[in-house]
């Protein structure tokens, strides 16, 4: 180990040597003990996941305050599955029979504990098939007791068990005789969802780590290098669950399926970026350095700045999620944020630990040697970052324009983006089993059978409810209670009125009735209320465009102040903050013109603009963070402009693979395959990849090189270090620019004869 100064390197006492290497022992040793207790933890965040839009509305929703009383006015809650048997031709009264022989054995069904029957989950066993008019279909409906969803069943939870008995009892018992048989309702769509989702905790990870591992391999050139960065993101997650998993268990935080799988995926994207900054510092002080130690200390005091900057913004941008009505979106905030601070700690603690283990041969067969080969020598290269400084040094303002212009017309199609939701039906981007139930169903019965439309009122105004309910349009067979031809039962002098809607219950047609029907009820009574599963659905969609409208400005004040605190300016913090805006309305308006046009989806959940927002403007604005944070580092000694050029040299290539890595990581979620997954993976991918090429390498640059020493306004470079005035380091960076620009330009060939 020695002790040096830039350039120069002095032998010091191996004493130091062998501590440092002790450190850096024992800090592997402690991150080896926390992945062996986190690590299997992200395995079994499933099992703490819940995935029910009534479980994440604010107390406030009409929704809930309905489903409270229906709680109340039963003995349990009931979650239905809907078994619909069909026949084409027409249901025999033999199929009848045989249908009516496998319903009363329905509790008798064994599990897969077999021990455990389908009959303890249940509320009562399922009466007779209701068959349709049109003779070619039955309905059984079967009562799940929603308390008993999250017990385990050989390693299933009792919700997916109970599904997976129906549907293989009814296939041997009734699929054999030629009858068609589904399981739908909202048990079955939320078995389907745990089908589903069961790939976050295998085939997700897997996948992102190998299309980041590929990457690693193309920008490292080495086998070594990209296993200790995978390994760094690997912890970084284990540390995360080791948190998140009793958080969720003891319900202190909401965990969903979907903010489980982003988890993953933020946390493998966010600990590769830092990785690749630290790293690629600490080979640019190698060609200094003698000593890893002298190197390491360098690279770690420069890297850090930016990557907690970086890390800040995107944890405060996730922890203003806390100020959404979701509970789904309320719990990715602090999810998101514990899975960021998990990648900054790795990043900065185990990575640079292993670097110094292993020394310069962690980048074999690329070893780095002490060459003092500078930063400033990229610009007026060949080199693809060389040419791009090159353009943003000779034209600023036609770049900036061109760009920004470019960027605008992107944009321009934002309007056209369809977030007003979507049918449950068609989150699923493949063919289900309780998806080919709905179609069955809404052919032959009331298309939301079984999932009624339920209004507490009270009792003196029951009836007046009822005669609204038969006058709308879209809602059939009102009654009085929950079960026909009983008492209603009244707590607090109130009672539940139900109503059968036309329309299918998870779809937007479903959604306009209930608002339809709300306002009529609004002339009976500010006390009469309607709930139910599309209620839910509808009280949903209103509760995510409340938070848009809430957290993006939050958002984007919080990345303000931490840009102005990093950068000690207001000037450059505004040109980040709006070229990052603009960035992301661009990206919305290209994802618009795709999701419309190219892929044909049929809409967008209302929450997906608010989490590509937070997810583009947060994880985006890293990539200016990295190089306005080089920029000011460089502009101390060579003034801005030529710091701007420099910068945008030496940081294109690391920047550059960090925003293909992260692109990549989010293209990831793609491979589940749950619509509002792939649209954000879409949106993040594309995204990132327009900020990484685009806003970072042109449009930030030239508006900053335009602007000039402004871009520090009000507080200024501090002038200590500098070249006073700066000209050399002016002139020196502009004929570089000039020679290349000339060099281009005339016949001689590359590379031309040496000048002076």
């Amino acid at each position: 180990m020695s002790d040096t100064s830039r350039g120069t390197a002095t032998p010091t006492r191996p004493k130091g040597r062998r501590a440092v290497r002790w450190i850096a022992a024992l800090a592997v040793l402690a991150w080896l003990a926390i992945g062996g207790v986190g690590g299997p933890l992200v395995g079994r965040l499933s099992e703490v996941a819940t995935n029910d839009n009534a479980n994440f509305l604010p107390p406030s929703a009409e929704s809930t305050s309905v489903s409270k009383l229906v709680g109340r006015t039963t003995d349990t809650q009931t979650l239905p599955y809907l078994v619909v048997v069909e026949r084409t031709s027409g249901l025999t009264p033999a199929d009848l029979q045989a249908v009516q022989t496998w319903v009363a054995g329905i509790p008798g069904l064994k599990l897969a504990d077999p021990t455990r029957t389908v009959g303890e989950f249940l509320q009562a066993p399922p009466t007779a098939a209701i068959p349709s008019q049109d003779k070619q279909a039955a309905l059984v409906p079967v009562a799940f007791l929603a308390d008993r969803a999250e017990v385990t069943i050989a390693g299933d939870t009792a919700l997916y068990a109970v599904a997976k008995a129906l549907r293989e009892s009814a296939a041997s018992s009734l699929g054999s005789t030629g009858l068609t048989v589904h399981v739908t309702g909202a048990g079955g769509f939320f078995a389907d969802f745990i089908i589903a989702f069961s790939g976050i905790d295998g085939i997700l990870l897997l996948v992102a780590l190998g299309v980041v591992f590929v990457i690693l391999l193309i920008v490292y050139r080495s086998p070594i290098l990209p296993f200790a960065v995978l390994i760094t993101a690997m912890f970084g997650l284990s540390l995360a669950a080791l948190v998140v998993f009793p958080l969720a268990q003891n319900g202190s935080i909401s965990l969903s399926g979907q903010s489980q799988g982003i988890l993953s995926i933020l946390v493998v994207g966010a600990a590769t970026d830092y990785a690749l900054l630290l790293v690629a510092r600490f080979k640019e002080e190698l060609h200094d350095e003698e000593s890893t130690w002298a190197a390491m200390k360098t690279a770690w005091r420069a890297s850090l700045e930016p990557i907690a900057a970086s890390a800040a913004t995107v944890v405060l941008g996730l922890l203003c999620l806390r100020l959404s009505d979701l509970g789904s979106t309320k719990g990715l905030g602090p999810v998101g944020a514990l899975g960021i601070v998990g990648a900054f700690v790795a990043s900065l603690t185990f990575l640079p630990a292993v670097l110094l283990l292993i020394g310069r041969r962690i980048f074999w067969p690329q070893v780095p040697r002490v060459d003092h080969v500078h930063s400033a020598d990229a610009v007026g290269t060949r080199g693809i970052w060389g040419r791009v400084a090159g353009v943003v040094g000779r034209r600023p303002r036609r770049t900036w324009v061109v760009t920004l212009l470019a960027l605008v017309a992107c944009a321009a199609f934002l309007p056209t983006l369809n977030a007003r939701g979507i049918a449950q039906s068609d989150l699923f981007l493949t063919k289900v089993d309780s998806v080919t139930g709905q179609e069955v169903l809404a052919r032959h019965f009331p298309a939301g059978s079984g999932s009624p439309v339920q209004i507490a009122a009270p009792e003196a105004k029951a009836d007046a409810v009822v005669q609204v309910l038969g006058a709308t349009d879209g809602v059939s067979n009102p009654q009085v209670g929950l079960v026909p031809g009983q008492p209603p039962k009244v707590v607090d002098g109130q009672v539940i009125v139900q109503g059968t809607l036309d329309a299918a219950a998870d779809s937007v047609e479903a959604e306009d009735t209930i608002e339809t029907l709300r306002a009529s009820l609004d002339r009976v009574g500010s006390d009469v209320l309607v709930g139910g599963t599309t209620a839910t659905n509808l009280d949903v969609r209103l509760a995510s465009e409340r938070d848009l409208k809430v957290i993006i400005p939050t958002i984007l004040g919080v990345i303000f102040v931490v840009l102005m605190l990093l950068l000690r300016s207001v000037v450059a913090p505004l040109v980040l903050v709006a070229a990052n805006v603009l960035s992301f309305a661009a990206t919305m308006g290209v994802s618009a013109i795709a999701f419309n046009h190219v892929f044909g989806f049929p809409g967008s959940d209302p929450s997906t603009p608010l989490y590509g927002f937070v997810f583009l403007v947060a994880l985006g604005i890293d990539y200016s963070i990295f190089l306005m944070t080089r920029v000011r580092e460089e502009s101390r000694t060579r003034g801005t402009r030529p710091g701007i050029l420099v910068a945008l040299a030496v940081t294109g290539g690391v920047i550059t693979s960090a925003g293909i890595v992260l692109a990549s990581t989010f293209s990831a979620l793609a491979v589940l395959p749950i619509l509002f997954l792939v649209q954000i993976a879409f949106i993040v991918a594309f995204g990132v990849l327009l900020d990484t090429l685009v806003v970072r390498s042109l449009l930030v640059p030239a508006v900053s090189y335009d602007l000039g020493d402004r871009i520090w306004w009000p507080i200024g470079l501090p002038r200590a270090g500098r070249h006073e005035p700066g000209a050399d380091a002016v002139v020196d960076v502009r004929a570089r620019l000039d020679d290349v620009a000339a060099r281009e330009a005339g016949p001689t060939p590359w590379p031309p004869g040496p000048t002076a």
